[in-house]
């Protein structure tokens, strides 16, 4: 059996296991539930299927722990911290949202490694269509800028996408039609919010080089 501590396991051998995701969606959920420290999420038979209370769930890139099972939705805790940094304060009844189980051994690696802990909130400024494409623009605070390099890995979300433009103050990534159809992404809005998580690498060598 395994214990959970957060978003951490402990195997019966007493390892400890961190909860990872690769940033590739593969189900979609709606909001049907909100109170001040759960969510309950429909989805569909084929996910609730694989999960138990205690699995960790990505929702939009937040790495969550299920507390409750029901016939057609799972129900999620969440700490004020979660509420303040993530965009779960704006998140609504029927409102979409982007689903992930956690990577395996076995887990093909297709996109990034995305820990599931979101560094902050970025909204939508532009939507450009390039052909059957979508350009999204995503103005942000100065202080996640700096951890965004062009051609750089990004979760938005929990999508692993790459980053086509990275300035001070915005940063602009490229929708596939795929991406596009069968994510939360097609019923954004300008000025929504939307969860970032950052390139682990680029914080652990900020932390390495500081004096």
């Amino acid at each position: 059996m395994l214990h959970q501590f957060g978003a951490y396991f402990i195997s019966p051998k007493g390892d400890f296991l961190m909860s990872m995701f690769t940033g590739i969606i593969t189900h979609l959920g709606k909001v049907s539930k909100k109170t001040k420290r759960t969510l309950t999420i429909k989805t569909n038979q084929d996910l609730l299927s694989k999960i138990t209370e205690g699995t960790s769930v990505s929702v939009n890139g937040i790495c969550l722990t299920v507390v409750n099972i029901n016939r057609d939705s799972f129900e999620i805790d969440f700490m004020p911290e979660t509420y303040t940094r993530t965009s779960i304060k704006y998140l609504q009844p029927d409102d979409p949202a982007n689903l992930e189980l956690p990577a395996t051994p076995a887990s093909f690696l297709s996109g990034h490694i995305v820990q599931g802990h979101i560094d902050g909130t970025a909204k939508l400024a532009g939507n450009t269509e390039e052909k059957n494409n979508h350009i999204l623009k995503f103005s942000i605070p100065n202080d996640l800028s700096r951890y965004i390099a062009e051609k750089g890995s990004i979760a938005i979300n929990g999508i692993s996408l790459t980053v086509i433009e990275a300035e001070k103050n915005y940063f602009t990534v490229g929708i596939i039609p795929y991406t596009w159809n069968f994510t939360m992404l097609k019923t954004i809005k300008i000025g929504d919010f939307v969860n970032i998580e950052t390139d682990i690498l680029a914080k652990y060598v900020e932390r390495l080089t500081k004096k």
